[in-house]
């Protein structure tokens, strides 16, 4: 019921994702009036009815208190019951992470859940984290993200070693502050495929599956990326409809333009992981729409598929017992 679109985008998404998945059954949660009239029928589409839900201008702690019965919280706790194996939702991003490490606690050696998304580069994507889960956290914190990139990038990716970068204002070993430096310390000594200091226009270059930063940072690199990216798209609109001759041109380069919005479209990296809960959680971007919720479900459905929550918990436990043996 969340986000800017609700049952209009969830429903036709879900359908999709049905179409492609035969042995697959989703559980949609909300008002069931809406979901019919959005099209909700389907034989492996089960419907949860409440009216009660987060809104997005809630505070996380009201919706954790006063909204029991609200489609985000009866989602999670389907999870916490073992009804369903993955939560999606596209709704208040505060409530999700409140309501989540509240019901589903989080796994053993991880007090703070992370978030990671996948953003597209030169020469393949990388998992960013955090990206606004934690304004603030500990050098023993960004290692454990560290872990749990890695292991989400082994998962979706099919890497047997990914590549960690940590994210700092140099490469050089004497730049950055001292949280930065012993988290560096840490990862060095953890058997992850550590690669060192990286900085901000790394992000989006491809050589690193995974780069580790806290939630200010992340998410200040996110947003600013985005607003880059509207900015040049604007300005190139402006251009090509300057004069006669800058439309003609357009339509030359017409080919090429698609090519380039269908690598760079961000519907087919929607999907953010809460990453450090004792069960699966998808964030959906709020604007999302049918193709990109859908591809939301489709990151659930393979984080299901790899086990990662038991992953992450495994690899953890493996470099702290070798950290402690150093």
């Amino acid at each position: 019921m969340g986000g800017d679109h609700g049952p209009g985008v969830t429903v036709p998404a879900s359908l999709t994702v049905l179409a492609a998945h035969p042995g697959l059954e989703l559980h949609l949660v909300g008002n069931e009036a809406e979901i019919r009239a959005a099209g909700g029928a389907h034989e492996r589409l089960h419907i949860v009815h409440t009216t009660e839900r987060v809104e997005m201008t809630d505070k996380p702690s009201v919706a954790l208190r006063n909204k029991r019965g609200s489609s985000m919280r009866m989602a999670i706790d389907l999870v916490k019951e073992g009804r369903v194996s993955a939560c999606v939702s596209a709704g208040n991003t505060g409530a999700l992470m409140a309501i989540a490490r509240f019901v589903l606690k989080t796994l053993p050696g991880i007090d703070r859940p992370a978030i990671c998304a996948t953003l597209p580069g030169s020469r393949g994507a990388t998992h960013v984290l955090d990206l606004g889960a934690n304004v603030e956290s500990s050098s023993e914190e960004l290692f454990r993200f560290a872990v749990m990139g890695s292991v989400l990038a082994s998962a979706v990716e099919n890497k047997e070693n990914p590549s960690v970068g940590l994210l700092n204002v140099g490469e050089e070993e004497i730049k950055g502050n001292d949280r930065v430096k012993q988290t560096a310390l840490l990862l060095e000594q953890s058997g992850l495929n550590y690669c060192g200091f990286v900085e901000g226009n790394d992000i989006f270059s491809g050589e690193y599956d995974v780069i580790v930063c806290d939630g200010f940072v992340g998410n200040v690199a996110l947003k600013a990326s985005e607003g880059v990216a509207r900015m040049l798209a604007h300005f190139a609109e402006q251009e090509f409809r300057r004069n006669l001759w800058t439309k003609l041109s357009a339509l030359v380069a017409r080919p090429a333009l698609r090519g380039l919005k269908r690598r760079a479209d961000p519907r087919q990296y929607n999907g953010a992981s809460l990453l450090g809960l004792r069960g699966i959680v998808i964030k959906s971007h709020g604007s999302a729409d049918a193709v990109s919720y859908a591809r939301a479900i489709e990151e659930a459905i393979v984080e299901v598929s790899k086990a990662v929550p038991e992953r992450i918990s495994s690899l953890l436990e493996h470099v702290l017992v070798k950290q402690q043996a150093v």
